[in-house]
């Protein structure tokens, strides 16, 4: 597979697991013990005699020493047959040691450079237990006459028994100085930006902003992954999170980082077009499920599934075993596959396939003083460069908006809205969608409503993107913007009086995506709420474009719930009978809809019937097929269901009681 490539280096760096399974048990049942040990202490040299580790380097170098002496021992040993008990002991210990070295060698290779140090005592304390038993197990081995060992490989051995363990103070000399950082921003103060050049670029060697983004995004996968089980705390490296953030806008422009990632992603989405866009690649589907993964997770048997898949296999189904390998788990948590996700989620933009991805943002942490002192350090520079005209800025800025909530009031605060809301009108498709998705994330918190509605006025050019924005995708944002704005009740009746918004939020919901079509739904069921804009929701082709929308799958349940809604007014249950297509759209729910689907589908037919008077009721009652629905929802459907089929039973009854007479 031509992405094969992308999605082995993605992996390859996040697959560092829990330190917990440091300790897993290995079995060495039915194993050709020397041939093994072998083998795996020539892997571990061949692996990482070559890296050049950015921390603990001194424990690194001894450990692939040690593995270097073991591995020229192996050679020269007499056949398995002739060892002794004692000798075969040993080497089922030393296979252990191997085990855990090459567990903890990949460790310190593949994870990113700030959580090497964050973790620099634990791993301090690994590679002491890890010499002190392979000190231990010389002191078995020296003595062993089984061996046959030569002269030169036993003075080899014996001068790796004489090596001590040593710290390596270089390593908690630059930890200290990070969580020096860390307290200057919990006091208030911004670090001098030389100091931290001169730490991250030349002490860390971090020097591009994809690198900078790579060690975010690491200790981001920590928090998601490892829960509250972490040390230090997820506030704490979430305060390291925030601050590596700001260095990387303090040291690099914005164009630097988002051209990289625009050039990776325009070049896979080229990989993807011209590989594999007819058919559904098997790397992207759930061996458990068969469906195409949303939520793409590692295990620790390396094999990737869908969250929600394996998160049922594991624990309501209480199995501890790897679907594909049937290997025992070892470690029951998740690592996100990032790499996988994010070309699921290009494939389905090149497919037109519809794709719930989850939505990327942090656990809940506790946010300290340190996050926000740094939080705010940075968004001073990305206002900054909105201030100076940069349309680069508002992707950043719709990324933290997006991802770190808590940015959102600090986000106000440093005045960003009035160049978001000049952005809305670009020319540039990225600027505004970036822009408009920037408002409609500080939109979700309640407090910035008034201000993005009274204060700065935006509601006339987020209209202006709804209607004439240069992207289908800007389109769909504005609508779910206009969708939490209106969640105000006094904004309802100024939104649905805009010039051209009902029409366009009527054309989103049959021209859009699957997502855009559902912030449409949600977005007209909200101005609904409002009395006075009844007889605008008629005559604007609000209602019509709902009950067109009942033949769209994806939203079909949504519509049915909205229309029930609406014909709660005699004035909706009128409208809406009125239309040629909305007896036949809810009967098909009713055919072929999910029970919930049913359940809302008779419940719309029913209460059309109550309040849309003889006309509308003679419609439904008349329609073929019904009586036999119903009575299947009498033996099939839910609870509520089941009542409103009897209701609309009685209903259908007392319609041919009239008419016969």
């Amino acid at each position: 597979m031509a992405t094969d490539s992308a999605m082995f280096a993605s992996s390859r760096r996040r697959q560092s697991p829990s330190l917990e399974a440091f300790l897993s048990p290995v079995n060495l049942s039915d194993v050709p013990l020397l041939q093994t040990l072998s083998s795996t202490s020539s892997e571990i040299l061949s692996c990482f005699s070559d890296v050049c580790f950015s921390f603990q380097r001194r424990n690194t170098r001894s450990l692939i020493r040690k593995v270097q002496v073991f591995a020229v021992l192996l050679q020269h040993l007499a056949p398995e047959s002739s060892l002794d008990p004692t000798a075969v002991l040993c080497f089922k210990e030393l296979y252990l040691l191997l085990h855990h070295s090459k567990f903890l060698l990949r460790y310190c290779a593949h994870s990113s450079k700030l959580w090497l140090l964050l973790q620099s005592p634990s791993l301090s304390s690994f590679f002491h237990d890890l010499s002190k038993d392979y000190s231990t197990l010389l002191d078995v081995f020296l003595p062993v006459d089984s061996l046959c060992l030569n002269d030169d490989v036993r003075e080899q051995v014996q001068l790796l028994h004489m090596q001590h363990y040593v710290d390596d103070n270089n390593d908690e000399t630059l930890r200290n100085r990070l969580f020096s950082f860390l307290d200057e921003f919990e006091n208030g103060s911004v670090p001098n930006s030389e100091e931290l050049r001169f730490f991250f670029f030349e002490k860390l060697a971090i020097k591009d902003p994809t690198s900078y983004r790579e060690e975010i995004e690491f200790l981001e996968e920590q928090i998601k992954s490892h829960g509250c089980d972490l040390d230090p705390t997820r506030s704490v490296i979430n305060g390291f999170i925030d601050i590596t953030r700001y260095v990387m806008f303090l040291l690099f422009k914005i164009e630097d980082g988002n051209e990289i990632k625009k050039q990776k992603k325009r070049l896979i989405s080229e990989e993807i077009e011209n590989t594999f866009t007819t058919t559904l690649p098997k790397d992207f589907i759930c061996s458990i499920s068969l469906n195409l993964m949303n939520d793409p997770v590692i295990i620790s048997t390396g094999q990737t599934y869908d969250r929600t898949s394996i998160s049922r296999w594991i624990h309501q189904e209480g199995r501890s075993t790897c679907p594909k390998t049937g290997q025992k788990l070892v470690d029951l948590s998740f690592v996100p596959n990032l790499a996988l996700r994010h070309l699921t989620t290009l494939w389905c933009q090149v497919t037109g396939l519809s794709h719930d991805s989850p939505k990327e943002s942090l656990p809940k942490v506790f946010q300290t003083r340190a996050s926000t002192e740094a939080n705010k350090a940075t968004l001073s520079i990305l206002v900054q460069n909105l201030a100076h005209g940069s349309e680069l800025a508002a992707g950043e800025i719709r990324v933290l908006t997006r991802t770190v909530t808590e940015t959102r009031t600090l986000i106000v605060e440093a005045g960003a809205i009035p160049y978001l809301r000049s952005l809305l009108k670009s020319q540039n498709a990225v600027a505004q969608e970036n822009a408009v998705a920037s408002i409609f994330n500080l939109s979700i918190d309640e407090a910035n409503r008034s201000l993005i509605m009274e204060e700065h006025d935006c509601l006339e050019p987020i209209m202006s993107v709804l209607v004439s924005g240069l992207t289908m995708r800007a389109k769909e944002i504005a609508a779910a913007t206009l969708y939490t704005l209106s969640s105000v009740h006094d904004y309802k009746k100024a939104i649905a009086n805009a010039d051209g918004c009902i029409e366009a939020l009527a054309l989103v919901l049959r021209n859009g995506t699957v997502r855009g079509k559902k912030d449409a739904v949600y977005a007209l069921h909200s101005l609904w709420l409002h009395p006075d804009n009844y007889s605008l929701m008629v005559k604007r082709g609000g209602v019509s474009a709902l009950v067109g929308a009942l033949g769209e799958e994806a939203v079909a349940e949504k519509v049915a719930w909205v229309l029930g809604v609406m014909a709660t007014e005699t004035l909706g249950a009128e409208s809406i009978g009125r239309e040629e297509s909305v007896v036949t759209g809810l009967m098909e729910l009713m055919r072929c809809g999910r029970p919930r689907g049913k359940e809302k589908a008779i419940a719309t037919l029913l209460q059309l019937c109550t309040a849309g008077g003889a006309v509308v009721t003679e419609k439904v009652v008349k329609t073929p097929a019904l009586a036999v629905l119903t009575r299947k929802l009498l033996l099939t459907g839910t609870d509520r269901a089941k009542r409103k089929a009897v209701s609309l039973s009685k209903v259908c009854k007392g319609c041919d009681q009239n008419t016969q007479r």
